[in-house]
């Protein structure tokens, strides 16, 4: 994934993470939903942001790898 200079809004990752539910294993989703809060960083949504953007065109072993990121995200 390249790096953005843009800061993205938490309604931009709410956006997203509705966008991209249906591609997401459900846990992830409901992870993703449950964290977003107005106390999330901005650092943090950018990351996630990120993670989902474009999940759906994403290879399997993409996906792999991305899963694996927000296991680590959500388990910090």
């Amino acid at each position: 994934m390249s790096t953005c200079k843009l800061d993205h809004s938490l309604e931009d990752v709410k956006k997203k993470l509705a966008d991209q539910t249906p591609f997401l294993l459900p846990a992830i989703s409901e992870k993703c939903l449950n964290y977003l809060t107005p106390a999330v960083s901005q650092a943090e949504l950018n990351e996630l942001f990120h993670l989902l953007k474009k999940y759906d065109l994403a290879s399997a072993e993409e996906k792999e790898i991305r899963d694996q990121k927000f296991v680590a995200f959500f388990s910090k």
